[in-house]
């Protein structure tokens, strides 16, 4: 197999952020392109991979293969990647070969390793809830949400999706309304909660994608989506903080 992209970015940043979320993983391999379902250590949240063959310049494989790596170490090769380089990845005696080429021609070694990690599949869930919005907005408003709590409830309703977090004295409340920016899909008044410290890695997204998908339901996982057409799509979905008093 041989794969280049002379878009660094899009592999380089998606690693990064899965990387925060799941420290090993097996990346599957195929004429469809690359693809990661891995879940979180703690099994709260699920990351969903998808770099496109149209993504590449050259994208030779013969057959399907999968390969499990540390992530951390492939982030630390792929941090090293400039826009300008064409990046290469190569199977070669039970290693991944990266090759960053530009004015110099550089290459690292990366060992696969063994996970006895099963299969995972991803959940079929149905939303009442969506939103598109930009990215940007629904990243400021997690910062913002973050001042005052460690969750934040998201409540969905005709028009309307607000943010809302309650600290032991402060609140803070963030309201995105439709517009050209948003479009809302709510029949109801919806309300759930989710972990603030897990949206912070997963709003990274907004690296890859400048509109972001928010689908949810009451007390229900949470669905976060980023793609750029024709390049890549990564999604997450987090277990809902469910109160108990």
């Amino acid at each position: 197999m041989r794969l280049t992209l002379s878009e660094p970015k899009y592999l380089k940043e998606s690693i990064a952020i899965i990387s925060e979320l799941v420290n090993e993983a097996k990346l599957r391999i195929s004429r469809d392109g690359i693809e990661l379902v891995a879940m979180d250590p703690a099994n709260v949240a699920m990351v969903i991979f998808k770099l496109l063959p149209t993504a590449f310049t050259e994208y030779d494989i013969e057959k399907p293969v999968d390969i499990a790596i540390n992530l951390n170490n492939l982030r630390q090769i792929l941090r090293r990647a400039n826009p300008s380089d064409m990046l290469s990845l190569e199977l070669d005696n039970n290693k991944l070969k990266i090759q960053l080429r530009s004015a110099s021609t550089r290459t690292f070694s990366l060992p696969l390793i063994d996970t006895e990690d099963k299969e995972q599949k991803v959940p079929d869930l149905s939303f009442p809830v969506s939103v598109e919005a930009d990215a940007t907005i629904f990243n400021e408003a997690i910062i913002d949400a973050e001042i005052v709590s460690e969750s934040v409830s998201l409540i969905a309703e005709p028009g309307k999706l607000t943010l809302q977090a309650e600290g032991d004295l402060n609140s803070a409340a963030i309201e995105i309304k439709e517009s050209e920016s948003a479009k809302i899909i709510a029949r109801e008044k919806v309300k759930a909660k989710y972990s603030i410290e897990y949206l912070k890695k997963m709003v990274e997204g907004g690296k890859l994608s400048d509109k972001v998908v928010i689908q949810f339901n009451k007390d229900y996982p949470l669905r976060l989506t980023y793609s750029t057409v024709d390049k890549v799509m990564m999604a997450f979905i987090l277990a809902p903080r469910v109160d108990t008093d």
